[in-house]
């Protein structure tokens, strides 16, 4: 897991102060693009103020995802409501890409009327100050998500990114078309800005809908959860592993084989003390495990019991 350590409450207050960052930064951009898109009658421009308006509204929905999936776990929703932030991302997904058809309409009509853009200065001017914006807010995001395994501002920080290279093609259009008098670039530009925006939802999307699918492990982190495991004797026989992932809470469960001569105690007090040990080596994780008699194989067995008589 690539997030660190932190309680509940202080990973719900940094992806808040990171929605509310988000907010702010979508009204700043709103307002200044509202008036070069109005000066210069760009397309490119009037597409990445329709991308900045859907950033207003994916905030407020990232926002409403990040306080929800952080509401403990309740009667009604035993494992939590991390989920939420993958509801909250898969909602970004589908604004973002209608934005991307609005502005791929609005681009072929532009093209098909061979319109020019005007006053090229203040569109560009306006571009680099969202991109130095931009990089100011994507920089908090990147480290909330690394404190927090957040996927919704994760998802959020991804289309800000795209921002930056929606911001130059706006410079580079404005100037294609006004400076070197290529009439159709802004137009042409606006088009490619609305297919990178088609793509970055799609591979937003997998992401939310991985987490609504219960979707294992990565495997690089399944396969440490399992080497892990074979540091501890109890666990010779580990099998029937599954996992999955909700906001950012981690699920593992998995059955284990224990000799026939332990208690019900004794195999609780063992399996209590070894949970423990790998809550403190795999922090947000709830686990669950199982006991089965020995030698029982009618799961998969994925930790061979090669160290089971040291658990004897």
């Amino acid at each position: 897991m690539t997030e660190q350590s932190i309680s509940a409450a202080e990973r719900a207050k940094l992806t808040a102060r990171a929605a509310l960052a988000s907010i702010a930064m979508a009204v700043t951009l709103i307002v200044l693009k509202s008036y070069a898109a109005l000066q210069t009658s760009s397309m490119a421009m009037l597409g990445s103020l329709a991308d900045s308006g859907l950033d207003l509204v994916a905030s407020l929905v990232v926002l409403l995802g990040v306080r929800i999936a952080a509401v403990p776990a309740d009667y009604d929703h035993r494992f939590g409501h991390g989920k939420a932030e993958a509801l909250a991302a898969l909602a970004q997904v589908i604004l973002i890409s209608l934005s991307a058809v609005f502005i791929g309409f609005r681009a072929v009509q532009r093209l098909v009327s061979g319109a020019q853009t005007a006053d090229a200065e203040l569109g560009i001017g306006v571009s680099i100050i969202a991109m130095v914006l931009t990089v100011a807010l994507i920089s908090y995001q990147r480290h909330v998500v690394r404190r927090t395994g957040s996927l919704a501002i994760g998802t959020d920080r991804l289309h800000y990114s795209s921002d930056l290279m929606l911001n130059a093609s706006v410079i580079v259009a404005l100037a294609l078309d006004q400076f070197a008098g290529l009439t159709g670039a802004d137009a042409l530009f606006g088009l490619l800005i609305a297919l990178w925006l088609l793509w970055g939802a799609w591979s937003a999307s997998s992401h939310a809908l991985d987490q609504l699918m219960d979707k294992e492990w990565p495997e690089d982190l399944r396969d440490r959860f399992l080497a892990a495991a074979k540091d501890y004797p109890e666990l010779a026989g580990l099998h029937d592993l599954r996992t999955r992932t909700s906001g950012t809470h981690h699920f593992a469960q998995f059955h284990v084989w224990v000799p026939p001569h332990w208690t019900v105690q004794e195999a609780h007090d063992r399996l209590d003390r070894v949970e423990d040990e790998l809550l403190r080596r795999f922090p947000g994780t709830e686990i669950l495990i199982h006991v089965d008699p020995e030698g029982q194989t009618d799961r998969e067995t994925l930790l061979p019991p090669e160290i089971t008589e040291q658990a004897r």
